[in-house]
């Protein structure tokens, strides 16, 4: 049925911008990379034309266009690069965007800058999303420079932090519904993130050694802060608190799949978060701190839970048996799969293109 509804609307001709860091979708870290991909099939599944412009060392089904491997790949074949690259390879990429731009109907940009200038008069027909927080002056130097590109929030926490001028929708993420199953859960608890003082791996370790349970934390170091690992997080590791570093989907689902919650104790306005969504997939519950775009996703007492503190994140490990996991995965089947994000913006596009088409753009 729904393949049916989609062929009565014509496809439209979408191209997908991807950042050059990592390849799309990415080996590993790379929550921005993933989306993008996970958009971009979405989409083709749909049965919309779509181009993908994207570093050469990424893997898609639909048309790709690339200028260039990723960043990541140049680092792992040459090792550390110059400071310069990474711009020296998004001048690339937006170069080649500027040669096709004229051949789709809507362009949508996953970066935050530069792509804007290169639009020019097809800016009405593009739409850009940004995956990281908006409060900060770069931001709002752009935006001020821009207030005519529209602009997708991934979430309405996100939105807040948008120009009004700037605002054309908020569509939350979606992951495929077959990339994760239910787990039966266990004592144990999860984190998965940056070892960063954003995501607050030292606060999901206590938490759990408060509660009496064993935790397993997945995620990178981060290269920008290493001293946080170092200094606040490697001291509390031990038998009860092991960090097994960066995990793919495979291990992802039975690090998620076996624990009796995910914590979540972000310390900055987490725009999505996209770790909730998919131990929700796993049919695991989420615990999460009340900041960014946690009450868009949590639902008290279907879901998860919502905290301020640790105690009170000591108090919901406590009850978290009274979650139903299989609800909690049927939520997430209705609320974040990558066809209902895929659809969403879809609405978004064809109003972009309608608007445009009245302006004579």
């Amino acid at each position: 049925m729904a393949l049916f509804r989609w062929a009565m609307v014509s496809p439209l001709r979408i191209a997908q911008i991807a950042p050059v860091i990592y390849p799309t979708p990415p080996r590993g870290t790379g929550g921005t990379e993933r989306v993008v991909s996970d958009l971009t099939e979405a989409l083709m599944a749909m049965g919309h034309d779509v181009t993908l412009i994207a570093p050469s060392d990424s893997v898609t089904t639909a048309r790709h266009l690339s200028a260039h491997p990723s960043l990541s790949a140049l680092e792992a074949y040459h090792g550390p690069v110059a400071p310069g690259v990474p711009a020296a390879l998004e001048a690339a990429q937006l170069g080649l965007l500027a040669q096709h731009l004229t051949e789709f109907d809507i362009v949508h940009c996953h970066g935050e800058f530069a792509h804007a200038a290169v639009l020019g008069d097809r800016i009405g027909r593009s739409l850009t999303t940004v995956h990281w927080r908006l409060d900060e002056l770069d931001r709002k130097l752009f935006f001020h420079s821009f207030p005519e590109l529209p602009v997708a929030a991934i979430s309405q926490a996100q939105a807040r932090d948008l120009p009004r001028a700037n605002r054309a929708g908020v569509v939350h993420h979606g992951i495929p519904a077959e990339r994760f199953v239910a787990g039966q859960g266990g004592e144990g608890v999860a984190f998965i993130g940056r070892m960063t003082d954003q995501k607050r791996p030292d606060v999901a370790i206590r938490v759990a050694r408060a509660a009496g349970r064993p935790i397993r934390l997945a995620g990178g170091i981060d290269v920008g802060n290493p001293r946080y690992f170092e200094e606040r997080v490697a001291p509390l590791l031990g038998d009860d608190a092991i960090h097994v570093g960066e995990v793919d989907d495979r291990a992802k689902q039975a690090l998620l799949g076996e624990a009796a919650a995910l914590l979540f104790p972000i310390d900055w306005p987490e725009p999505f978060g996209l770790v909730m969504i998919e131990a929700m997939a796993c049919g695991t519950p989420v615990i999460a701190w009340d900041r960014g775009s946690v009450r868009e996703v949590v639902e008290p007492g279907v879901t998860g839970f919502i905290v301020k503190t640790e105690e009170e994140a000591v108090a919901a490990l406590a009850k978290i048996d009274t979650i139903d996991r299989a609800r909690v995965r049927a939520r997430f089947e209705e609320r974040f799969t990558a066809t209902r994000m895929a659809e969403d913006y879809v609405t978004l596009y064809r109003q972009r293109i309608a608007l445009a088409s009245g302006a004579g753009a």
